[in-house]
């Protein structure tokens, strides 16, 4: 049973970020409150003060910039807008493909991208395939406003650099290049993976020039995989070149123990999916998986 709490209804994201402000440690940010609630159920966190910026106009926008070729999603928008959204379908379908296998039905219709991000659970699919493909994240407070990359928002476990008084509003998520290609893969037992990689691959006159690789759901944050980037650029644009670096996955990801999985079984899982995603990605670069749009 949940303790007693107070939801308040802004009206105004500056609005809120007051709330914040005035009530401190006893307030929190309520959207789908999919990760919030359970804390609170399990009181490992009581919050006397939700600020519920569901009816906040604008936050659950999806809207593509088409002169600088970036979606921006409004951190309000749940997983399922994101799963069946033409525009990101169309622009980013490893983002839409990624969203139709969150959790379940029940979770994406409630969780909230922006929730997903902020709760920094470090099983978090978003937060990995976001960081390889350069997000950024838009910050308001009554304060001002600030843009954070997503490989800088995640700073350790469920700890973000998001202050307590700024508010969440969107994503801009740059659309790849027509001579790149995103996929995404990841092993998991049960609704949260165990090892999952993110590759952007850009391809130029059939030679790797670019690469961003990133592990996720192996520690406490995504993590870039720098050394096996250097590695993968000038490799020719096979899938043999995903063989080649594999090993560098393995021995370069850090992972943190659990009772479950010891640590060089992590190593491998990570091995195999950051494989299977960069063979994909290379796939998709070249057209021989229908191009850099299919997912």
């Amino acid at each position: 049973m949940l303790d007693r709490f107070t939801i308040h209804q802004p009206q105004s994201v500056e609005e809120a970020s007051e709330m914040l402000a005035r009530f401190g440690p006893d307030a929190a940010v309520y959207a789908g409150g999919t990760e919030l609630l359970i804390v609170m159920k399990e009181r490992l966190a009581h919050f006397p003060h939700l600020m519920d910026i569901k009816r906040i106009p604008g936050l659950n926008a999806l809207v593509y910039d088409a002169e600088r070729r970036e979606l921006v999603i409004g951190a309000v928008a749940c997983h399922r807008d994101l799963e069946r959204s033409p525009e990101v379908r169309d622009r980013l379908p490893a983002l839409a493909a990624l969203e139709a296998a969150v959790a379940n039905v029940r979770v994406r219709n409630a969780g909230t991208i922006g929730g997903n991000l902020c709760f920094a659970e470090p099983h978090s699919d978003p937060a990995t395939l976001l960081t390889a493909l350069d997000a950024r994240l838009t910050l308001v407070a009554a304060t001002g406003t600030r843009q954070i990359p997503m490989a800088s928002f995640i700073t350790g476990l469920m700890e973000t650099v998001r202050r307590h008084d700024e508010i969440l509003v969107s994503i801009t998520v740059p659309e790849p290049a027509a001579n790149s290609g995103v996929a995404y893969e990841r092993f998991k037992l049960h609704e949260r993976p165990t090892a999952a990689v993110a590759a952007v691959i850009t391809v130029v006159e059939g030679t790797i020039a670019d690469a961003r690789i990133v592990a996720g759901s192996v520690g406490v944050r995504p993590q870039r995989l720098l050394g096996t980037e250097v590695m993968l650029r000038g490799l020719p644009a096979m899938e043999t070149s995903a063989v080649t670096v594999a090993d560098f996955i393995r021995d370069e990801v850090e992972v943190t123990g659990n009772l479950f999985e010891s640590d060089p079984y992590t190593r491998q899982l990570a091995r195999t999916v950051g494989r299977r995603a960069i063979a994909a990605a290379i796939r998709r670069a070249t057209g021989e998986e229908g191009g850099r749009l299919a997912a």
